[in-house]
């Protein structure tokens, strides 16, 4: 009665579907496991975020590693900005993704370590190779509030180390490049300006990390589990059919009186 199922069409269709089946549940547990680390990425941000502020000396030294569980970690750190060797980080965007540069200027403690601050977010002049205009810092011993981030590498950041790049103009922020220039001890990671805000509003601060939404990980990872059991159910109405329509061509066969049933290609 189904011994169609064994024919060469048919064997290639249940084995696409043996296939399809895994390949979809894997699917689905791979947007399972992108929204659980969403959700625990969110809690992380707003714990750190509305956590006591730290001095950023008891989280970080030069040559740390910044650690996930201290991403954006509210920090504190007071010295004198050393303009003389501020940098600007190339291909940055600002809040409506408008392409310019960070503005990172190093930090000098009282101890004589260092600390790169990224100030925020100015606009090119047009020139991608020229230096930005940018608000000069404040002068002075000053006290600053902002998030506690690692350090970008090419592989982390996206963004690949680019040589034969304009004077004071980088592509990542990184505190070990940041020390062979400054030729001090630099801390490890980076403050991301919180506070105080520049009354002009320039350079534009960098937005808080985005922690209320998780995203459609889970729909996905629901739809590919409903996609694979839709693939065995859909299998077997192909086959139900297959086997109507074959005892309706026999039948039909059958009363025209043909000696021989007439089976489907």
């Amino acid at each position: 009665m189904y011994r169609f199922v064994l024919t060469r069409q048919w064997v290639c269709l249940t084995l696409v579907a043996l296939v399809l089946i895994p390949a979809m549940i894997k699917l689905g547990f791979w947007q399972y496991h992108r929204h659980e680390r969403r959700v625990a990425q969110n809690a992380l941000i707003e714990a750190n975020l509305t956590a006591p502020p730290k001095p950023v000396t008891e989280l970080t030294s030069p040559g740390h590693r910044v650690p996930r569980a201290d991403y954006w970690r509210t920090v504190t750190a007071t010295g004198v900005y050393d303009t003389a060797h501020e940098v600007v980080v190339r291909m940055r965007t600002d809040n409506d993704d408008k392409v310019g540069f960070h503005v990172l200027t190093p930090l000098v403690l009282a101890d004589g370590r260092a600390v790169l601050v990224n100030r925020g977010w100015v606009a090119g002049d047009g020139d991608p190779r020229a230096y930005p205009p940018v608000p000069a810092a404040p002068a002075g011993q000053v006290t600053v509030t902002g998030r506690l981030k690692a350090d970008e590498t090419s592989g982390s950041s996206g963004i690949k180390d680019r040589k034969g790049l304009p004077d004071r103009q980088v592509m990542l922020i990184n505190s070990e490049q940041q020390a062979e220039t400054l030729k001090k001890p630099v801390l490890g990671g980076y403050i991301e300006l919180a506070e105080p805000v520049p009354a002009d509003g320039s350079p534009q601060p960098v937005g808080k990390p985005d922690h209320d939404s998780i995203g459609a990980h889970m729909a996905y990872a629901v739809q590919w589990w409903l996609f694979a059991a839709a693939v065995p159910v859909g299998w077997v109405v192909l086959v139900r059919r297959e086997k109507r329509d074959r005892e309706a061509a026999a039948a039909k066969a059958a009363s025209a009186g043909d000696p021989e049933p007439v089976t489907a290609a």
